[in-house]
C-alpha cells in the first residue's frame, strides 16, 4: 500500500484528510504532535521513530532527519533506487503533508525575542517540503490545508495524484520554503543583531524581501489593475495601523497616505500636512493641529478637496469641527480620540480613519521597481548632519526671514520635483511641483499663493539653472530664498537677487523627489 508522511504544525483538517488516505488504502507514518493527534482520533498511524529506530532528540528539534524518512521521499522508480531501498529496510514515501513552524507570526508579537525567534525556525519540516517537493515526478508535496481536498479527489479519480497536479503543489512548496527563508533572512538582518554584529551602512550585496499580504484592493490606480498590500509584518491593516471608520482604503489612498504621513513625520510642532496626487497641497504648523489646518487648507484649498490629511497629534473633537465641509478622503493620525472617532463616522462615514502609531524613521530600504530590477536607496531624512546655511547674497536674512526659510527648506523636501515652496513662518502659502521646468514650477506656486506671495519666502528642492525662476518670484514680491547652490550660473543668480535687495540662503544640499 502507498505510504504517506504527515507532520504539521497547523492542523486544521489533517483529521478527516488522513482518515479519507485511510479510506483509500495507504499506510500513514507521523511524527510528534500530528501522530498523537491521530492517534487520539482513533486513526491507525505509525510514529516516525519506530521506522527510524531512533527517538525524538533535543526537545523535538531532531526527529525526521533520517535516511529512512529522506531515502523514501527521494527514491526514484528506478530499480537502483528500489534495490537501495530494499537493502536497508526502507520503504517509498508517495505523499509528504507538511506544513512549518509559525516563525513569521512569531516575529510580528510584542516582545519577541531573537532567541524566541530562532526557536520558529524550522529546519526538518523545510527538508521534508524540499525534498518531496524536488522529486515531484514520483511524490506529492502538499503545504497548505487547502489543497487537501484537490489531492483526495485526484487520488479517488486516478489512484495517485497526476503529474500536473504534483508539479504545481511542488511549485507551491518551494515558493513556501523560499517566503518562510526569506522571512528570516529579513528578519536577522534587519538589525535586530547589531549588538553583536557590526553591520554597515552599506546597502547589501543581496536584497531578501519578505512581505505578507494584507489585503487585497478594489483595484489598483485604475479599475482594471489588480492590486494588493503587503506588509513586511503581519498586520491586519496597512501600515502597521488600525482603521477606525470608512470605507476599505484604495490602492492611491495608501500612496497619498504614505506620502502625507513621511512628510507630517519630519515637524516636531503640532502639523497638518494635506496630499493630493501624492503632492502636498498645504503644510502648517501651529501651537496645536486644530490651529494649524486653516493655515494648511489655505494654502490651496481648491486642490485640498479629495486629498488625505495627516496629522501629528491626536484627533479630538475640536479638529474635527476644524475640518468644516471639506471633503476628504482619508485621515492619518497616531491616534483618535473616541468621541473624534463616534463623529466622523457619523458625519463622515466614508472618510478613511487609519491610526498610524509609530511615526515615518526612514529606517527601512526605498524600494522602486524598474524595467528588469528594482532600484534601491536609504530614505532622505533630511539634511546629513553638518549641513549649513550660508549667506550668499549681500543681505542676511531677517531672524522672521529665516524662520519661514527653514519651515520651507522642510516643506520643499516632500514635494515631487521640480519642487518649489512659497511659504511664511509655519505654514507653506504656494506649492509648485511635478514638473520638468523649474521656472514653470516657481510659476505654479506664485498662481496658487496670490496676494500670499508678497512677504513670503521661496524654497526649491535643487538650484536654478537660470535666473528666470527667481526672478518670477522676484515679480510676486518674494523676500528670501533657500536652495542648495551648486548651478554654472550662480553667480547670474545670486546677481538677480542682489539687485532686488532680497536674501538667499545656500545649503549644499539637494532633495530631489521623483
Amino acid at each position: 500500500m502507498p505510504r504517506a508522511l504527515l507532520s504539521v504544525y497547523n492542523k486544521t483538517g489533517i483529521v478527516e484528510f488522513a482518515s479519507e488516505l485511510i479510506n483509500m488504502g495507504w499506510d500513514l507514518v507521523a511524527s510528534g504532535g500530528t501522530q498523537k493527534i491521530l492517534a487520539e482520533a482513533g486513526l491507525p498511524v505509525t510514529p516516525v521513530e519506530q521506522l527510524t529506530g531512533m527517538p525524538e532528540m533535543l526537545g523535538g528539534r531532531v526527529k525526521t532527519l533520517h535516511p529512512a524518512i529522506h531515502a523514501g521521499i527521494l527514491a526514484r522508480a528506478t530499480q537502483r533506487d528500489i534495490d537501495d531501498l530494499n537493502a536497508n529496510g526502507y520503504a517509498p514515501i508517495k505523499l509528504v503533508v507538511c506544513n512549518l513552524y509559525p516563525f513569521q507570526e512569531t516575529i510580528a508579537q510584542v516582545g519577541i525575542t531573537v532567541q524566541d525567534a530562532v526557536e520558529q525556525i524550522d529546519i526538518g519540516g523545510v527538508t521534508l517540503l524540499r525534498a518531496a517537493a524536488k522529486n515531484f515526478f514520483h511524490v506529492t508535496s502538499v503545504c497548505d490545508p487547502a489543497d487537501y481536498g484537490k489531492v483526495i479527489a485526484a487520488i479517488k479519480a486516478g489512484g495517485d495524484v497526476d503529474l500536473a497536479t504534483k508539479r504545481a503543489l511542488a511549485v507551491k512548496a518551494f515558493a513556501h520554503t523560499r517566503d518562510y527563508d526569506t522571512a528570516i533572512h529579513a528578519y536577522l538582518a534587519r538589525g535586530t543583531l547589531t549588538p553583536i554584529l557590526d553591520i554597515s551602512d552599506e546597502l547589501p550585496e543581496q536584497l531578501s524581501i519578505a512581505m505578507q499580504k494584507v489585503e487585497t484592493l478594489r483595484y489598483g490606480e485604475n479599475p482594471h489593475q489588480q492590486a494588493a498590500y503587503y506588509s513586511n509584518q503581519i498586520s491586519d491593516a496597512p501600515f502597521g495601523g488600525k482603521i477606525h471608520g470608512g470605507k476599505q482604503l484604495s490602492y492611491n489612498n495608501i500612496l497619498d497616505i504614505d506620502a502625507a504621513w513621511r512628510a507630517v513625520s519630519m515637524f516636531g510642532d503640532p502639523t497638518v500636512v494635506i496630499v493630493k496626487h501624492l503632492t502636498p497641497t498645504g503644510i502648517a504648523s501651529a501651537d496645536s493641529i486644530t490651529a494649524a489646518f486653516p493655515a494648511a487648507l489655505e494654502s490651496d484649498s481648491v486642490s485640498a478637496f479629495g486629498g488625505v490629511i495627516a496629522v501629528n497629534r491626536q484627533i479630538d473633537e475640536a479638529f474635527v469641527e476644524a475640518l468644516g465641509s471639506l471633503f476628504v478622503e482619508a485621515i492619518a493620525a497616531p491616534s483618535f480620540t473616541d468621541a473624534a472617532t463616534e463623529l466622523l463616522n457619523t458625519k463622515r462615514k466614508n472618510c478613511r480613519l487609519v491610526e498610524i502609531p509609530q511615526p515615518f524613521d526612514g529606517s527601512e530600504l526605498e524600494i522602486r521597481n524598474v524595467h528588469k530590477g528594482l532600484l534601491i536607496q536609504r530614505a532622505d531624512m533630511g539634511d546629513p548632519d553638518g549641513t549649513l546655511f550660508k549667506t550668499v547674497t549681500e543681505r542676511a536674512p531677517s531672524e522672521k526671514e529665516l524662520e519661514a526659510l527653514q519651515f520651507a527648506w522642510k516643506a520643499v523636501q516632500h514635494v515631487k520635483s521640480n519642487a518649489i515652496v512659497l511659504a511664511v513662518a509655519g505654514a507653506t502659502v504656494g506649492i509648485g511641483g511635478g514638473l520638468p521646468s523649474r521656472v514653470d514650477a516657481v510659476k505654479l506656486a506664485v498662481q496658487k499663493a496670490g496676494e500670499k506671495a508678497k512677504g513670503a519666502v521661496m524654497a526649491s528642492d535643487a538650484f536654478f539653472p537660470f535666473a528666470d525662476g527667481l526672478e518670477e518670484a522676484i515679480r510676486a514680491g518674494v523676500t528670501a530664498v533657500i536652495q542648495p547652490g551648486g548651478s554654472i550660473r550662480d553667480t547670474e543668480v545670486i546677481e538677480a537677487a542682489n539687485k532686488a535687495g532680497i536674501a538667499m540662503v545656500v545649503t549644499g544640499t539637494r532633495h530631489f523627489r521623483h
